[in-house]
């Protein structure tokens, strides 16, 4: 993917950002994601992912390396290529012990599929603002937009 030239206050030293919306969600590539404190290979590694999939959100870009923040609010730089467009979300992290329904249909009257607990996570296509179809091995159907980390409110996905 070509890279675009971004404003000056935007752009690292190479003058360069990916040109994509910031802030946006994005997902981890690997099962070991090193985040480093600063926008280096010279910064420490501050900690580890270790779950590929997870959702991240990207709140600035340094050249080739991307800031993220994480569902507990956790940020520090990751290199672009650990990271993947491919949209996926936590079920309700901010709430753990709840269970939230999985609906067949986009209507809490539609039946329900499954009970799924804070903090599962599965990928997430055609949300209308208010509804996501959410799925993964072992469930499909469609949770509340509300109820997920890694779409914004109202957000469309196609």
């Amino acid at each position: 993917m070509a890279q675009e030239p971004a404003p000056a206050d935007m752009a690292g030293p190479a003058g360069r950002t990916s040109g994509l919306p910031v802030p946006r969600f994005v997902s981890l590539k690997a099962d070991k994601v090193n985040v480093r404190s600063g926008p280096t290979r010279d910064h420490g590694v501050a900690w580890v992912f270790t779950r590929a999939g997870l959702p991240v959100e990207i709140t600035a870009e340094f050249e080739t390396w991307r800031r993220i923040r994480d569902a507990d609010g956790a940020e520090g730089w990751v290199y672009h290529s650990m990271l993947s467009g491919r949209r996926t979300a936590l079920v309700n992290p901010w709430k753990a012990g709840e269970e939230i329904s999985l609906y067949s249909e986009p209507s809490t009257g539609s039946a329900v599929r499954a009970r799924l607990e804070a903090g599962v996570l599965g990928k997430v296509e055609h949300c209308d603002g208010k509804w996501c179809r959410f799925f993964d091995n072992g469930f499909d159907g469609f949770i509340e937009q509300e109820r997920l980390w890694g779409v914004y409110p109202g957000e469309k996905l196609e």
